[in-house]
């Protein structure tokens, strides 16, 4: 399979959500959801448990575990190519039904005009 894109979703405010949430974790964590965003641009839809996992609706999260904290990054394939990193969050054992709302919502104003919701970036 060919690797595939990762964009991020911006709102209409400029900001990047999840880059925001990245930039508040420790430097080891924000390497460690790096490392995997990588290996989900390498593995695209072919990626399993135990990093990523189907949460519903086609959001997905892709898992990093560091020593007794799980942190997330909610996502949603746009295309055959393209996966769109919206949320991060930290959990203990599932993500709530309203984390995956919120990204429903997200993933549909980004649907509506998927390039004033685009930013670029490489891991």
């Amino acid at each position: 399979m060919p690797p595939i894109h990762v964009v991020l979703y911006k709102d209409d405010g400029e900001t990047v959500p999840v880059l925001e949430w990245l930039d508040e974790l420790p430097i080891k964590i924000q390497d460690k959801c790096a490392a995997r965003i990588r290996r989900l641009m390498t593995c695209g839809h072919e990626l399993r448990r135990p990093e990523t996992d189907y949460l519903r609706d086609g959001i997905y999260e892709l898992r990093v575990r560091y020593r007794h904290v799980n942190y997330r990054l909610l996502y949603f394939f746009h295309g055959n190519q393209t996966v769109v990193l919206t949320h991060g969050l930290t959990k203990e054992r599932e993500v709530p039904p309203r984390e995956i709302d919120k990204v429903l919502a997200l993933r549909r104003r980004f649907e509506s005009d998927p390039e004033s919701h685009t930013v670029r970036w490489e891991p």
